[in-house]
This record gives structure tokens, C-alpha cells and sequence, in this order.
């Protein structure tokens, strides 16, 4: 079935982004591309790589503790183009190097004769099995940066927004000894703008404590649901407020909706949901419960319903973040394309490894910044293998 340039704007229209589409630039673009497909018979080619991530500190949360994370690399091609994608699978997640493999497999493009047929692939792709949500992200990654680098564009400029109004990005601070926190708080000062810490244990306290004795940078809070009771998480928030912090996200269990909307209503900080939120479907579930959700594309299947997400939950009221997992500059800077406009940002993924793959969105006066590169903007800077 051919695929023109009407059909692939119908396809922008489907993730919200009619308005904000550059018409003059797209047009001209799909001319030409449409040309090329009517004198070739290219076909689209997955490939895959896992990649194990080292990271410069142990990371430390409420719950548990690692030094790498696995993650599987992805290649898209089509005449002569290659899109690159990530899914980078922390425990939580419930996916391995294995499953993903397992489930990429399962994906037959050769239906599909263009991949301009983002919405109709990207469908396709989700709908061969449940979950699955980073091994389908690695498909969605590449499909978008192979199709802006067949229009010639960054997909923050065919989403029509503004890199000037890409919020700060947080820098996470993990549940350390004393020593080892100010050691990371000092190496990252004059670098950011705003920290983030992970709480959630028995010791909240002193582990703010120790980063306000080395720094006086505004702090967001991950509770990364450890605190249990919604009284005594009004009174630590209260105390939070009063050291400069700025945010709280997923300070209660996931499930614990009723407390979870009574302690929103009484914070004088914003709650963001994280984990009480993965994907499109459950954007209003959270309305009147958190102030704001964390999107993440590991966790939403990727950049198609990050934007989806972004507008739902801005057009309910809602503040909206994009986070990371731990992630090398493939899927930071796919997610940075996302960032204008957003209220906060936490995309330290790929500075808190020690062997990235790629090179992409830039750290620039404490934001994580996409450059000019059309795609989602990188380079490889391995071989991938």
C-alpha cells in the first residue's frame, strides 16, 4: 500500500502534534522521500545488541543496590538509513537481556513498506504481547529516529517545540555512606542546577542533612514508595520544605491511592506519581491523586506515548516530568526531544555510567540539552555487536 504524505501527517495527528508540525519543511522533506520509495524496494531490518552499563557509583535505592544495568541496543534500517534504539532494563521492570531478545524476535516488519507507517507499526509492534514495555521502547526509539532522519529533522522541532524551555535536569544523589554522598554532591557541583535524592529509609533525615552540608541547590525527593504511613510523610515533607526541597515523587506505595491523594492535598509540595503510572491508560487514574506524573519511556513504550501521555496529562492540569532509568545517551537523548515545555526533568541516565555507546544530548548550563542532529539526535561511538 503506498504511504504519502498525507497518511504520515494523519499519524502526527494520532500522538497530538498537528499544530505544532513545521508543514513547509515535513512537505518538502516527503516529496522527496516519496520519490525515493516509488524507485526502491527498501524493507526495514531490526537488529539487536545486548550491552551491559557500568556505572561510575553503586546506585542504592530504597529496596536494593546495583552496579550495572543490562540493557539491548537496537538498529533500524531502511535504504541505506540506520535508527538506533535502547531498552534499558533496571530489576524493577521485570524484563532481561533474555526477554527482550525473546520478544524482538517475535517482530516481523516486513508489512510494512514505509517506515513514515509509524502508527500503524508502532500499533503492530505493542500488540504482539502484554508488557514488554522497554523491549517494545527499543523498536519505537529507532523507528523515530530513523524517520526523522528520513525527513532531516530533530523530533523536538517536528513537535514544534522550544529548547529554550527545557527545565533543569536533577543529578541523583543515592543512599551512600556519608563520606561516598559528598563525595558525589562535590563532583557534580557547578554542573547542575537542582539535585535529586533518594529517600525512603530509616535515615531521610541525615542523608539531607549531609547533602545540605556541602551544597545549597534546590533538591527534589524520590521516596520510591518507602514511606508507609501517610501522617508521619506529611510531617517529613513539611521538614523537607523547610531544607529547600522542591518536589516529592512516589513518596507512598503505588496502590495506596487514597492516601496517597489525601497527602497531595495536604503537601505544600508537588507529588508526582512514578510508579503509580506506566503508561497512557493510566494518565487520569492519577488526576486528583498526584499533582504530576514522571513519564518514562522504558516504562510507556517509548517516545510515541511519552508524547501522548505529555499531552493528557497537561491538558487535566497535571504537571509533567520525563525521567530515565539508567540509560546511555540512545534513550536520553530520545527522551530529551520530549523535555521543552515539561516542569522538571531527570535525565542523568547516561552521565552515571562509565561506558556509553553513544554521543547525543548534551549537558549545557545544567540542562540536558538535544542538539541539531535530525533523529533523536545521535552517533554511535562503538560498534555495535
Amino acid at each position: 500500500m503506498a504511504y504519502n504524505r498525507r497518511d504520515f501527517i494523519k499519524s502526527i495527528v494520532a500522538v497530538g502534534g498537528l499544530s505544532m508540525i513545521n508543514f513547509p519543511v515535513l512537505a518538502e522533506n516527503l516529496v522527496q522521500k516519496q520519490t525515493s520509495v516509488s524507485t526502491h524496494k527498501a524493507k526495514l531490518k531490526l537488529s539487536w545488541y545486548p550491552y551491559d552499563l557500568k556505572l561510575k557509583h553503586a546506585f542504592n535505592i530504597s529496596g536494593y543496590s546495583r552496579k550495572t544495568t543490562p540493557s539491548v541496543l537496537t538498529t533500524l534500517e531502511y535504504d541505506g538509513l540506520i535508527g538506533y534504539g535502547e531498552a534499558a532494563l533496571p530489576p524493577y521492570l521485570g524484563e532481561s537481556q533474555p526477554s527482550v531478545m525473546a520478544f524482538l524476535e517475535k517482530v516481523d516488519l516486513s508489512g510494512f513498506s514505509d517506515p513514515l507507517q509509524m502508527e500503524e507499526i508502532l500499533q503492530y509492534v505493542d500488540s504482539i504481547a502484554e508488557n514488554n514495555t522497554a523491549a517494545k521502547a527499543a523498536v519505537d526509539i529507532a523507528l523515530h529516529d530513523l524517520t526523522g532522519r528520513m525527513i532531516g529533522k530533530p523530533w523536538y522541532q517536528l513537535w514544534g517545540l522550544n529548547v529554550d524551555k527545557i527545565p533543569d535536569t536533577t543529578f541523583t544523589i543515592g543512599m551512600d555512606t556519608d563520606e561516598v554522598v559528598r563525595q558525589k554532591v562535590k563532583e557534580v557541583e557547578g554542573l547542575f542546577n537542582i539535585l535529586k535524592v533518594k529517600l525512603g529509609g530509616k535515615e531521610d533525615k541525615k542523608m539531607v542533612e549531609i547533602i545540605r552540608s556541602v551544597t545549597s541547590l534546590p533538591i527534589a525527593v524520590d521516596a520510591n514508595q518507602g514511606w508507609k504511613d501517610k501522617h508521619q510523610a506529611l510531617e517529613m515533607i513539611n521538614w523537607l520544605k523547610e531544607r529547600g526541597i522542591v518536589m516529592i515523587e512516589q513518596p507512598m506505595p503505588k496502590n495506596n491511592f487514597d492516601a496517597i491523594a489525601w497527602l497531595t492535598e495536604q503537601s505544600p509540595l508537588p507529588i508526582f506519581a512514578d510508579e503509580s503510572i506506566q503508561r497512557l491508560r493510566d494518565v487520569e487514574k492519577t488526576k486528583g491523586v498526584f499533582s504530576g506524573i514522571n513519564i518514562k519511556l522504558m516504562k510507556c513504550t517509548g517516545m510515541r506515548e511519552a508524547w501522548k501521555m505529555r499531552n493528557l496529562a497537561q491538558s487535566l492540569g497535571m504537571k509533567v516530568m520525563i525521567g530515565c532509568m539508567t540509560e546511555t545517551s540512545c534513550a536520553i537523548s530520545a527522551a530529551a526531544q520530549l523535555a521543552p515545555g515539561m516542569d522538571f526533568a531527570d535525565l542523568d541516565g547516561a552521565l552515571l555510567i562509565q561506558n556509553d555507546a553513544f554521543e547525543g544530548a548534551k549537558l549545557i548550563n545544567g540542562k540536558i540539552t538535544p542538539g541539531i542532529l535530525s533523529g533523536i539526535g545521535i552517533k554511535p561511538i562503538i560498534k555495535l555487536q
